[in-house]
């Protein structure tokens, strides 16, 4: 009769737990789709010609020293963007093992 005990308690442990994944996946899952439309941001920004003369005046030193600048690396945006693209190739692939 303990084993059953046992089974349902560690079986009861499993439901928690996964429970508690699922909520945080979809929370992540929200803020992620909201994050969308920044990335579409970024990815216009970086193609823009906004871009190329933001780069060229840091370059140049016009911009102030104390001024966080991460986007006008050459390689900041690129990178989010391609991260992004990562996550959405890895939830396609689970998608599919799950059909």
């Amino acid at each position: 009769m303990m084993k059953r005990i046992e089974r349902i308690e560690l079986m009861e442990q499993k439901l928690d737990s996964v429970l508690s994944v699922l909520q945080n996946m979809e929370e992540a899952l929200n803020q992620y789709e909201t994050a969308q439309e920044d990335v579409r941001l970024l990815a216009d920004y970086l193609e823009s010609r906004e871009w190329k003369a933001d780069f060229a005046a840091d370059e140049a030193g016009r911009l102030p020293k104390t001024l966080k600048r991460g986007v006008l690396s050459e390689d900041g945006i690129w990178n989010v963007l391609e991260r992004n693209r990562e996550l959405v190739e890895r939830m396609k692939a689970k998608d599919s093992l799950n059909e």
